[in-house]
């Protein structure tokens, strides 16, 4: 017996079998197109109970009736077909297949050739997408429109009662142009009407397609009742526009507008937010972001970077309503810039501006020339140096400001060989001042140019020892890595050079062999320092995979540090005798850890700790646990982190799982972020709802505010199903989160081949 036919079969499945020799008959087990050949015909088949035929002029099929030529099929109780018209009119039970595409009615009257005619009262399901529906009558125009008058049109697949359906008075389907629209349409969900329209898009398939997106809805304790409704324009495969309209109750109408494009040799992104009139604070509100790259070719690029808002609370106030900020910034970067890369050579000429709100102290470059040479192993050495120079400004009146012409040569030899390593660098920094301004917070004496010339020289060493070992029945890799890293660099007194672009460096594992306490410019720490770093590592032998991590690392002070970032810091600030351990190991299927602990020596106390584990048994099931602690510095605003936070997605029933984080401050003793969430995902549609508490946190100097939102956001599959920003939301939230695939498997117009 002939095998059933598969659609989207390839290799070597897709191939006939001969069954009886080279020139006898061959088992197909998909069916397929085979292209006419120039000025051939295709073949009509007729098969029927009866058949009364007169030679050239027209055939009558009676009982189980059919008419087949190539992709189109009409089936019914008795069928006329006449040959000079090529029309073929059928009764009772009617079937047509176009294209893939199933109608089902009482009767129906269809040029075969032209893939043109009409059925009655038809039902009918479309092959791109599944959908279906019924309606008065329905137009086949030609083989890739269809016309429905006074029909219904759903993806679900329970056709007596579907969950979601939209009815028009009339449907355009475009199979060719990927479209269907729909004519004085009204979209129910559940039997309510959500929404109606004269005019409604939708795509037949997974492409891109201009449209609405999923609504999204929101209760917020500072915007109200808080509802937007996308619309998205795909104007060409490269670039693209999204209108967002917006009712907020308690603040007014907003539109936001999104632009998108990406050519060859530049792309960009283009979003305005405005506000006309916000109810709550009396005044226009907007916010603009431009990012532009190009590529000129031969190494010569170029970029603009433009943000700007009407005030500085805009971001929290007016965040899209499924895109929770838990903090926000004062600061808004205005950058454009030329860019060379070639070889050993790349060179940044920049203008940069800040926008601000408060008494920040980020300056402004304009502009700043920035040039990097690196050559590696020439003759067994490897050298470079970089060159800055820079113009700051601020928008403060009463603060340093002025240029800064900055040298950075450095050369090392380093020596690598099988098992071990050790690289010796020399590296110089001098730093040229020409002050214009001088503020009220520089030292006495402070003088407008002065030079600064620091040398460091650092010892790189390291060897790495393996050895196989049988740990609970596994086989294991075990490394051994011991590290020893000298730093020297001599005091030289900073106390004149204004902190232009300059902070403390954090203290972790990647900072241990880092030769400078600062990052920036305007600070070179003096040290006499070694870092002894121990790092043993267990890989699975089967696969490489890291199974687990042991660090343990002391950085010790020869000498205390003499420089500080500012001139009234203690010298405690700076000491980096510390000792910091850490771990991270995989202990059976989905489950991970990972703890490290800083303490100082030199300050004898805990300066941070992180712990925390993620679990993950299988597909949408995660739960992690973390536990964060750092002890209150200049960066932190002499505020301490002492968090606890803990996210899952867990599933709770059949198509329902819940998402959650709680992040919670034990210093404060109180609920810094919480975010508790429910998706239900069925065949044809999807609802997410979450609860929202966040933090705002405009400026160091000013308490944070805090605010609450609940939201709503509806997918109709086959529809509309690109995700608005729950979806990211859940993702920023909680590690490891994978939501339920919307993917479908392939059509062919010949999945409903009869």
């Amino acid at each position: 017996m002939p095998l059933a036919g598969h659609a989207q079969l390839v290799g070597a499945s897709a191939i006939p079998e001969p069954l009886d020799g080279v020139w006898g008959l061959r088992l197909d087990p998909q069916l397929t197109e085979q292209p006419l050949r120039p000025g051939d015909k295709p073949v009509t088949a007729a098969i029927a109970d009866s058949v009364t035929a007169t030679t050239d002029t027209d055939v009558s099929l009676k009982g189980h009736a059919q008419l087949r030529r190539y992709a189109s099929i009409v089936k019914g109780d008795a069928l006329h077909y006449d040959v000079d018209t090529d029309k073929v009119d059928a009764y009772g039970q009617v079937r047509l297949v176009d294209n893939g595409n199933v109608f089902d009615g009482p009767d129906a009257h269809f040029y075969v050739e032209a893939n043109e005619g009409y059925m009655s009262v038809p039902k009918y399901r479309f092959h791109l997408t599944g959908g279906w529906g019924s309606a008065q009558r329905v137009d086949l125009v030609d083989s890739e429109r269809t016309v429905v008058h006074h029909g219904t049109y759903s993806t679900c697949q329970c056709e007596s009662d579907p969950a979601w359906y939209l009815k028009a008075s009339e449907f355009d389907i475009d199979s060719g142009g990927d479209e269907g629209i729909a004519h004085n349409g009204v979209l129910f969900f559940q039997g309510v009407p959500l929404l109606a329209s004269p005019w409604l898009s939708f795509p037949l398939s997974g492409a891109r397609r201009s449209g609405l997106l999923p609504p999204t809805f929101s209760i917020s304790s500072t915007n109200g009742v808080d509802v937007a409704l996308p619309y998205y324009f795909n104007l060409a495969p490269n670039y693209d526009l999204t209108l967002t309209p917006r009712i907020m109750s308690k603040r007014g109408e907003m539109l936001t507008a999104d632009y998108r494009y990406l050519q060859p040799n530049d792309s960009g992104t283009i979003s305005v937010a405005w506000l006309p009139h916000d109810a709550i604070t009396n005044t226009d509100r907007y916010s603009i972001a431009l990012k532009q790259n190009w590529n000129f070719g031969s190494g010569f690029g170029a970029y603009v970077n433009y943000n700007r808002v009407s005030d500085s609370t805009v971001v929290t106030d007016l965040a899209s309503g499924v895109a929770f900020p838990t903090g926000s910034t004062t600061l808004y970067q205005q950058e454009a810039g030329l860019t060379y890369s070639n070889g050993p050579w790349s060179v940044l000429a920049r203008e940069q501006r800040w926008q601000a709100f408060t008494s920040d102290s980020t300056y402004n470059r304009e502009p700043q020339v920035n040039v990097k040479y690196a050559r590696y192993n020439v003759g067994g050495f490897d050298f470079g140096a970089e060159a800055d120079a820079t113009r700051f400004t601020i928008s403060s009146a009463d603060a340093t400001q002025g240029s800064r012409f900055v040298f950075n040569p450095y050369i090392s030899y380093p020596i690598e060989r099988p098992g071990w390593f050790i690289t010796p660098k020399l590296a110089w920094h001098f730093a040229a001042y020409d002050l214009t301004t001088i503020g009220s917070d520089a030292p006495a004496g402070q003088p407008k140019t002065f030079n600064v010339n620091v040398p460091t020289f650092t010892l790189d060493s390291g060897m790495r020892f393996e050895r196989s070992v049988r740990l609970f029945g596994q086989s294991y890799i075990q490394t051994l890595e011991p590290r020893l890293f000298y730093v020297y660099t001599p005091y030289r007194n900073q106390a004149y050079a204004p902190l232009f672009d300059t902070a403390t460096a954090d203290f972790g594992l990647a900072e241990l062999f880092m030769p400078n306490s600062f990052v920036g410019n305007d600070r070179v720490s003096d040290a006499n320092r070694v870092t002894a770093a121990l790092t043993t590592r267990f890989i699975d032998a089967t696969n490489g995979d890291e199974r687990s991590r042991f660090v343990l690392a002391e950085q010790y002070d020869f000498r205390t540090p003499r420089v500080t970032l500012n001139t009234d810091d203690a010298i405690g600030t700076v000491a980096r005798t510390s000792v910091i351990v850490g771990a991270s190991y995989k202990l059976g299927a989905g489950f991970s850890a990972e703890q490290a602990v800083e303490y100082s020596q030199a300050n004898h106390y805990l300066t941070n700790a992180e712990a925390g584990f993620g679990w993950s048994p299988a597909s949408r099931e995660v739960l992690n646990v973390a536990y964060r602690y750092t002890r209150a510095n200049t960066t932190l605003d002499y505020q301490p982190v002492n968090q606890f936070i803990v996210s899952e997605q867990w599933p709770l029933m059949h198509n329902v799982v819940s998402v959650a984080r709680v992040n919670y401050d034990m210093s404060a003793h109180r609920l810094i972020a919480g975010l508790l969430g429910l998706q239900y995902d069925a065949d044809c549609w999807s609802l997410g709802v979450a609860f929202e508490k966040y933090t705002n946190a405009t400026s160091s100097t000013t308490s944070p505010s805090t605010g609450t939102r609940v939201l709503m956001q509806l997918q109709l599959k086959g529809f509309s199903q690109v995700d608005n920003g729950l979806l990211n939301q859940f993702r920023a939230n909680v590690p490891g989160y994978t939501p339920a695939t919307t993917e479908t498997e392939p059509t062919s117009r010949f999945s409903d081949y009869p």
